[in-house]
């Protein structure tokens, strides 16, 4: 099917056989984690307030960090509460703040509308990203070619773009119905960084758009981490040859990370936690098995292993590994 824009015509980007990439163990954790939050709901006003504040300063800290901005979490977190501006920090990161923030409320408000996503949405929320920070490109597609650095991937022609963005919201309307919503997410985003539309603030407004898709399907926002920035990168790059498999990999991570967090704020804390349920460093975890250390790493990292990141740091519970152990007998 071709779709006609004006007078042009815009080609979809094609649909092959589609084939899950999550790893099914994350796949299957990531379900049922899904399920119990679920089964929460109404989670209480004051848990629903302090989740959001809690994920906005790290969403917004984390995804600036990547790109650069040298505000720490902190810093972050006073903008946002009271409006100051940091001494010795440009007034661009200081907007990068205030203007991710309008970007996730705009987002919000479009995921509890129910309404497909398009175009128009990504200019948008584009837009708000780079408000006074560079108001004249700010929600424009690009007017000129783009080179990437460090990448070989080559974005398409300027005058390409408005076809191209045409076909991506054709194809995330059609990939709907047949892909699971976190590799949905995650597919978008990279269809949206391949495209490189915008001059600038490419990579923020695709994980806006990753976040709003997630959002639809009732998950909380995903976070990438500023500590995994080249673990990104690497995954962007690898998708960019059309191994996607990791980078879906790699958001799914995100996506549980997120649920677990949610599920530990939101579930009663009527009694202390079995000692297999609780969570212990890699280390701890490994004594007593047939593991390393470095090994339950490797295996987190993959998303083999239940674990939690936080920080630099590693964390998982003697249930998950056993559950590992179990699996692969």
């Amino acid at each position: 099917m071709l779709y006609r824009i004006g007078d042009k015509i815009a080609y979809p980007i094609p649909i092959p056989l589609y084939l899950p990439m999550l790893n099914q163990r994350l796949l299957t954790r990531i379900e049922e984690k899904k399920a119990k939050l679920d089964s929460l709901h109404p989670l209480p006003p004051a848990v629903v307030n302090r989740l959001k504040e809690q994920f906005t300063v790290e969403w917004i800290y984390n995804s600036n960090a990547i790109k650069g901005s040298t505000l720490t979490l902190r810093e972050t977190q006073l903008i946002l509460e009271t409006g100051m501006t940091i001494g010795g920090k440009s007034l661009r990161e200081h907007f990068e703040v205030i203007n991710h923030k309008d970007a996730i409320e705009y987002v919000e408000s479009l995921a509890n509308q129910g309404e497909p996503i398009t175009a128009f949405h990504v200019r948008q929320i584009h837009k708000l990203v780079l408000s006074r920070i560079d108001d004249e490109n700010a929600g424009q597609y690009g007017k000129t070619q783009v080179c990437i650095v460090g990448a070989q991937h080559v974005p398409p022609e300027s005058w390409d773009i408005p076809h191209r963005l045409a076909g991506w919201e054709n194809w995330l309307k059609d990939s709907e119905k047949n892909i699971n919503p976190v590799e949905l997410a995650a597919l978008a985003h990279h269809r949206l960084t391949e495209i490189h539309p915008f001059t600038d603030g490419n990579g923020r407004t695709a994980q806006l758009v990753m976040n709003l898709i997630l959002s639809c399907h009732g998950y909380p926002p995903a976070v990438i981490l500023r500590v995994n920035r080249k673990q990104y990168y690497g995954v962007l790059m690898q998708a960019d040859s059309g191994k996607t498999e990791p980078l879906v990999n790699f958001v799914g991570r995100a996506v549980e990370r997120s649920l677990t967090l949610y599920l530990e704020a939101g579930t009663p804390k009527t009694k202390r936690p079995l000692p297999d349920q609780q969570w212990i460093l890699l280390a701890q975890a490994a004594d007593g098995t047939p593991y390393t250390q470095e090994y339950l790493s490797l295996l987190a990292r993959q998303g083999r292993l239940e674990a939690i990141k936080r920080g630099r740091v590693w964390y998982t519970t003697r249930k998950a590994v056993k559950a590992y152990q179990d699996s692969v007998r």
